[in-house]
């Protein structure tokens, strides 16, 4: 993964966070997150970790599990402990003996645009 000048987050092993996560910089998921997960950096998620809803990311490395829809714009790989229930939205995409993956996959080069950010979001910055 690339380094990102606007740092790392990082939720880690028996963190839970519910809710709509978004992100400038790189991410690092070791535990649960229970919303929409979206950065404009690179993703990680750990063998442990799980998330239940949509993920876009620039470029992702997945061994956990993901419950929803996966976009990724640049390379997804998909380690063998990793679980996708969902459909993905690649351009390259890396799968290891052992990976589940039970949903659609495109790679038609479309661009992944980051949600648009509300009113009440921007205001904070």
């Amino acid at each position: 993964m690339s380094k990102n000048k606007t740092g790392e987050t990082i939720i880690a092993h028996g963190v839970r966070v519910e809710g709509d996560f978004k992100s400038q910089g790189d991410v690092v998921i070791e535990g649960e997150v229970a919303g929409n997960v979206w950065t404009a950096g690179d993703l990680r998620i750990g063998n442990e970790a799980k998330i239940h809803a949509d993920v876009i990311a620039k470029n992702a490395v997945v061994a956990g599990e993901i419950k929803g829809s996966l976009q990724v714009e640049g390379r997804l790989e998909l380690l063998e402990s990793s679980k996708i229930i969902g459909d993905i939205t690649v351009d390259v995409l890396s799968i290891s003996a052992g990976a589940q993956v039970n949903g659609k996959i495109t790679m038609d080069g479309r661009k992944v645009e980051m949600p648009k950010q509300k009113e009440e979001d921007s205001e904070e910055e």
